[in-house]
């Protein structure tokens, strides 16, 4: 027969913090009175009681010399009025989780209304009913939620904020939360169920599906305790016993395996009196009761600076919730989680990753610890670093700040300063481009005293382009075709990197049609198709070709045209000499000076203006030189003799009997 025994039973911190600040004012001679029990479990009220410690009902029960304190449940706001109106000292044990809702429903949403998952007669449900400033309403289940939705069906579009019992069941809020998810359109859900509370009924679950027998061992009247044996119902027969006494006999000696966890207000001395009489039945071996260890786990204390593994069990925006074995609730502030200012932590972490942390403050009086997984990155990431100053290993990191004089990146956890010089941008160039950018770098100087670290973007991309341009010179061919970026633009051409090689685009290559400067065609940062026209390994220059051989207007002009033809042809320039004229986008023709009238003119302007339309002949094509010559004036004699030959076929083409005949001509006349 074997126990298993649950590392989460017992008190959880926020009622160890508890009764820990009614005995010490009771071990330093105060009078002490509690308003309600301190926590929800008899044996532990009673020796409170035997102490010295008694429990009122309202403040104005308190005596004048008494300290009252306030239960880990918490009060609402009226109550805690009535307790300063009092005049007494006072001490709040209300548990920094239920104190967290408080603050949430009174000051995140005041003009808010709030749904409560959580029992409306709990004391701590009706504490947090006391801190909402407008409507608010409770339900148990996902059937009263939708009875409020009905009800009120006017709250539905309204601001809504949803929060739960420290203890409610996790399986019954998930179902309500989806449900609001799908029906409450301005809804802000907080997931304020204890860590702790999860934690527990999560392990209890666990446990009870792989035992005949589940024993849970706390206050009858604790919600903690009571959701837990709902929670293991499910798996094996479970009883919930307060003590020794309750243990159900019969049932224990028929099973083979027991499972036993505790409520958050069940004390290890109960826990440990339950367990021993459970050995005393049918001589149980002590060896099968994990208990000891289990509880020596719990109960062990952390000091800052310790390096703890722990488990996460939460995730919220601003921090990761995390058990680390002990009585405490532990937390990773979102600042001790990444330097990534811009990162959200469910992008780095998710519920049930275990992580390796250093202790940065612990407070016993809240019962929480401060985590950090950044520093602790950093101790095993200095390593890292250390090493790879040594021998030149590429590291890679994320752009987390842009500072003077350079950038700060996350290496392994460690923050690396790269100086501008270093960062591989151009001398002017904004270095805010590279934030929040992953990088590779290597470590250039470092001082291991001071764990400070200097790295080079410069040098890896300097590294990777040599790479790349030796595969380039090793495989380059005339008419490889490559993607490029343009780098650089002159008044001649345009400049190209086709992946750690520049090449050179002229200006004539950038278009078919004549243009004055690169950047009417392009401009830098483009990504261009290229092909290489020509190299020279030895000078390591490449001609780059950019345009599309299929849209060649030679081509075009040589497939509809020839030497004979007029064509309507667009003068483009005027030069001394003569006059060029587009024929086609992308070709001119050459009208020299003397082709352009029959008569003699001192230069081609008298007759001619840049835009206007003539009749020209091709005269003459070189097709190897792609040089044509037009002729106006042939043209124009063309015109003349097609005129008159036209008239000629008119004349030829008159009825026999309009043509002058001998007999028709006038007689001739004489004097006589």
């Amino acid at each position: 027969m074997k126990i298993e025994v649950a590392k989460s039973a017992g008190f959880c911190f926020g009622v160890n913090r508890a009764i820990n600040m009614v005995n010490d004012l009771l071990d330093r001679g105060c009078k002490v009175c509690t308003l309600g029990p301190i926590i929800h479990n008899e044996r532990m009220v009673h020796e409170l009681s035997a102490k010295g410690s008694r429990i009122i009902d309202v403040p104005s029960q308190a005596k004048s010399d008494e300290t009252i304190v306030i239960r880990t449940h918490g009060v609402s706001a009226s109550v805690m009025d009535e307790i300063k109106k009092t005049g007494n000292s006072f001490l709040d044990a209300t548990c920094p989780f239920v104190e967290k809702i408080h603050k949430l429903v009174s000051k995140e949403m005041p003009d808010s209304i709030v749904l409560i998952a959580g029992d409306p007669k709990h004391p701590e449900v009706q504490g947090i009913t006391g801190h909402c400033k407008g409507k608010c309403f409770t339900f148990q289940t996902l059937e009263e939620l939708k009875q409020i939705t009905e009800s009120h069906p006017d709250i539905v579009n309204e601001p809504v904020m949803v929060v739960a019992q420290t203890t409610f069941n996790t399986e019954i809020w998930d179902k309500c939360n989806n449900f609001i998810k799908k029906v409450y359109t301005n809804a802000r859900i907080f997931d304020t169920i204890c860590s702790a509370t999860s934690i527990r009924q999560k392990e209890a679950k666990e446990i009870a599906a792989r035992s005949d027998l589940m024993l849970i061992i706390g206050g009858r009247n604790s919600s903690n305790t009571s959701k837990l044996v709902s929670a293991c119902s499910a798996y094996c027969p479970s009883y919930l016993v307060e003590g020794a006494s309750d243990l159900p006999i019969e049932p224990l000696k028929r099973a083979q395996k027991i499972g036993v966890t505790a409520g958050a207000s069940t004390p290890a001395c109960i826990i440990k009196e339950v367990l021993i009489a459970m050995a005393d039945l049918d001589n149980m071996d002590n060896d099968d009761i994990s208990f000891a260890e289990a509880l020596e786990k719990t109960l062990k204390t952390v000091n800052a600076d310790d390096i703890v593994r722990g488990v996460v069990v939460g995730i919220s925006p601003n921090e990761v919730q995390v058990d680390i074995g002990t009585k405490h609730a532990g937390y990773i502030p979102l600042s001790e989680l990444t330097d990534d200012t811009s990162a959200k932590p469910e992008q780095i972490v998710k519920v049930g990753d275990e992580l390796d942390l250093v202790v940065l403050r612990v407070n016993d009086q809240d019962g929480t610890v401060m985590l950090s997984k950044k520093r602790y990155d950093a101790i095993k990431g200095w390593e890292d670093i250390v090493k790879a100053s040594e021998d030149g290993t590429v590291l890679e990191g994320v752009v987390t700040d842009v500072v003077k004089g350079g950038l700060l990146a996350s290496v392994h956890g460690v923050r690396v300063f790269i100086p501008a010089s270093q960062s591989g941008a151009a001398r002017d160039e904004k270095l805010d481009k590279f934030l929040h950018q992953n990088v590779k770098l290597i470590i250039i100087e470092i001082n291991k005293s001071r764990k400070r670290a200097v790295g080079s973007i410069r040098q890896v991309l300097r590294e990777e382009r040599r790479k790349q341009a030796e595969a380039i010179w090793n495989e380059i061919e005339e008419g490889k075709e490559y993607k490029g970026v343009v780098k650089s633009l002159t008044n001649y051409g345009a400049f190209v990197d086709i992946g750690g090689v520049d090449g050179m685009i002229h200006i004539s290559e950038l278009s078919w049609s004549h243009i004055k400067h690169p950047s009417e065609v392009v401009s830098v940062g483009d990504t261009v198709n290229v092909y290489v026209k020509s190299f020279n390994k030895e000078e390591k220059k490449i001609s780059l070709g950019y345009k599309d051989k299929g849209e060649d207007p030679w081509a075009k002009f040589m497939a509809q045209f020839k030497v004979g033809d007029i064509v309507d042809a667009k003068i483009v320039s005027l030069m001394p000499f003569g006059s060029f004229a587009q024929i086609i986008p992308g070709v001119d023709g050459l009208i020299h000076i003397s082709q352009i009238s029959d008569k003699h003119i001192a230069k081609p302007q008298d007759v001619l203006q840049i835009g206007e339309i003539v009749k020209a002949k091709i005269i003459e094509i070189d097709e190897e030189k792609k040089r044509i010559s037009l002729s106006i004036r042939e043209a124009q004699g063309s015109e003349e003799k097609s005129e008159e030959q036209t008239e000629s076929d008119e004349e030829q083409k008159q009825p026999e009997e309009t043509k002058p005949t001998e007999e028709a001509k006038p007689a001739e006349t004489t004097n006589e």
